[in-house]
């Protein structure tokens, strides 16, 4: 076990800092969102575990030569009420130090669902006194506003999409659809689960470069999947058109407009940033320059290394963890 501790210490470090660093400035994340999207998920599956188990693995090495052999030697100095001095000092804090971060983790999480859970009601309860069904689109209400405002709100059953009679008035009828198939692909891909994962794993650990990079990341790679599922229904001068103005607040009738909205000098409605709508200026930019010069998708042989290393990844930390005698 004392070398699996120093390995999984290792790893923890790569995953916190070098690693989510070089994926966050590559280029190809844009051509395979999805796969992006895996790789991501593992790294803070796999950093989190390795901080994790680092420390714990380290913690209980003079209890045995594998985890369950010293998990259960130590379980069974808690409940004997027996001495710790076999441990010493420093391997009783790194246990300590261990159920602390995963406590914490975990109560992050829980926290950061009640806490969305109860800010989506209110906003609910807001829609029900301000909306109204929009006339012949199903879970769609609008509010009126002369801001382009267009968001998804989970709920179940209960999910529904808004949108402003301001972003009715500037959109022709294919431009409506484009964003309403785009928000549903929200809804239906269950990108809010991911986006309540990555955000409670920021609040947890705010000074870790994973987790900052890997929000940012993960919101631009769920706007980009839900691009992909509108561009099966309409064609991509209209979603294009769409998504310049939802980000401009105003039809681009020349180039220069939709020039300033690929460089992200056009002002976005406060509205929409504040309700967490698509009119977001860190997706909206690369969204546009995805769509406009795209790049050939990935071929198998590269989204099977992503993703086979993003497999790696969450199998490696189980193994030292268990089988460290693998290392010999």
């Amino acid at each position: 076990m004392f070398w699996a501790s120093y390995l999984l210490a290792a790893l923890a470090i790569i995953l916190a800092w070098p690693a989510p660093i070089a994926l966050s400035r590559a280029e190809w994340p844009a051509r395979a969102p999805f796969t992006a999207m895996v790789l991501w998920q593992s790294i803070a599956l796999a950093g989190g575990l390795s901080m994790i188990g680092a420390m714990l693995v380290w913690g209980l090495e003079p209890l045995g030569d594998n985890l369950v052999e010293a998990s259960a030697a130590f379980l069974g100095i808690l409940l004997d009420d027996g001495s710790a001095e076999s441990l010493g000092v420093i391997h009783v804090f790194a246990i300590s130090a261990a159920i602390l971060l995963f406590g914490h983790l975990v109560f992050t999480l829980a926290l950061t669902f009640v806490r969305i859970h109860r800010q989506r009601r209110r906003h609910r309860d807001m829609l029900t006194l301000l909306s109204s069904p929009a006339a012949g689109q199903p879970a769609t209400l609008v509010i009126k506003h002369p801001a382009p405002v267009a968001y998804c709100l989970p709920g179940g059953a209960r999910s529904v999409t808004v949108m402003s009679d301001g972003l009715m008035d500037l959109l022709s009828q294919a431009e409506l659809d484009a964003v309403l198939t785009h928000e549903s692909a929200h809804l239906h891909q269950r990108h809010h689960l991911l986006l309540w994962a990555f955000a409670a794993w920021r609040s947890a650990l705010p000074w870790l470069p994973t987790s900052r990079l890997a929000q940012q990341a993960v919101s631009e790679l769920i706007e980009m999947l839900a691009d992909d599922e509108a561009l099966r229904h309409v064609d991509e001068p209209t979603l294009v058109r769409a998504i310049a103005i939802v980000g401009a607040g105003a039809p681009p009738s020349t180039s220069d407009a939709l020039d300033d909205a690929l460089a992200g000098e056009s002002g976005i409605p406060l509205t929409a940033a504040v309700t967490g709508g698509t009119a977001d200026v860190v997706s909206t930019v690369p969204r546009l320059r995805r769509l406009l010069t795209p790049l050939p998708p990935l071929s198998r042989l590269q989204q099977g290394l992503a993703l086979s290393s993003a497999g790696l990844l969450l199998v490696v930390p189980p193994l030292l963890l268990v089988a460290p005698e693998l290392l010999g």
